[in-house]
């Protein structure tokens, strides 16, 4: 017995979510429903197979997914085609991006154990990862790359922002942007409240940068507004042009991410970063050079740095050697 189109719909909580969804005017859900009664019987038992088990079909080939809808992959390629997608390819980025945006942690590491191996766990992680980088320089726009650097570059104030798992990004970007300028600001955050006291002052000639992976954090989504209402320039580093952080943002940095259990997949993202950070200190090097003079005199002085572990521990006092042959110790 095959599904009526009504039947063809998420969760209520899952639908008022795609409400906020820049593709929820013709998002997967209402293709499928829209072309459902015209499907051949193969193709409704893929339909059926993705809206009952769309969280497992996202990480699927299409001969996989053509499996286990008991059709031949050739009909799995027509589905997409017929859904409205250029080819498989675009239909499954949009299962990708549907699942990423919906699972909670629990149904993560779900499909996680499901699909790797305890025993292959560290070797699908590495490859995983470096596939992510190496996507993300196939199609990173450079265009707004350069753009992002001379907006940064023509700012008054930098702001950095990026709450629970993207965290330590905005820490790490913000800590090396402290080197080279002298107007940034990291926002910090454990309510809503903060976000906007720390961002009271921003307007017209500031920047901010802002940083959120799925699951996106709406109170970095609501700072981006904030700061769009007050005419500052906005750039959001994120995973998909979908993403609802490049809704208020006048560029775009897109790395690719993944979900590995509970742990989101940021090792692309953090080299987009790094690159922004020597870009950035190319184009100010004097300015960069004196600040670490002035920084390595400081550390010295203040001990800031551990010596290496064959100085002395005292000035005054002289590393002893013992030689194995005078069974003595040399100074």
């Amino acid at each position: 017995m095959h599904k009526d189109e009504e039947s063809f719909s998420f969760s209520a909580q899952e639908q008022s979510s795609a409400s906020q969804d820049p593709l929820q005017a013709d998002n997967l859900s209402t293709r499928i429903s829209r072309h459902y009664p015209k499907m051949s019987k193969g193709q409704k038992r893929l339909a059926d197979y993705v809206m009952d088990h769309y969280e497992k079909a996202a990480f699927m080939t299409a001969a996989e997914l053509g499996r286990q809808a008991r059709v031949s992959e050739s009909t799995t390629v027509r589905f997409a085609t017929l859904l409205g997608y250029q080819g498989f390819p675009e239909f499954h980025q949009t299962l990708e991006e549907l699942v990423r945006n919906r699972l909670n942690s629990i149904q993560r590491m779900e499909v996680t154990y499901e699909r790797i191996p305890q025993e292959k766990i560290l070797d699908t992680v590495l490859t995983s990862d470096i596939e992510k980088i190496k996507l993300t320089q196939e199609h990173m726009d450079r265009k707004a790359f350069h753009q992002a650097i001379e907006t940064i570059l023509n700012a008054k104030s930098i702001y950095v922002m990026g709450l629970r798992s993207c965290a330590p990004l905005a820490a790490f970007l913000a800590f090396y942007l402290n080197e080279i300028f002298d107007n940034v600001h990291l926002v910090n955050s454990t309510g809503s409240s903060e976000v906007f006291e720390q961002l009271v002052r921003i307007g017209e000639g500031d920047v901010i940068i802002g940083i959120s992976f799925p699951r996106y954090s709406m109170r970095t989504l609501k700072a981006m507004e904030f700061a769009n209402n007050r005419n500052a320039k906005v750039i959001t580093l994120t995973d998909s042009i979908h993403s609802p952080m490049n809704l208020y943002s006048s560029c775009n940095l897109i790395a690719r991410s993944d979900m590995a259990s509970i742990v989101d997949s940021l090792v692309a993202p953090l080299s987009v970063i790094n690159a922004l950070i020597v870009a950035l200190s190319m184009r100010r090097q004097s300015a960069v050079i004196n600040t670490m003079k002035t920084l390595e005199q400081i550390w010295n002085e203040y001990q800031v740095y551990s010596r290496d572990e064959i100085n002395p521990i005292e000035d005054n006092r002289e590393l002893r050697i013992k030689d194995p042959d005078k069974n003595t110790l040399d100074s």
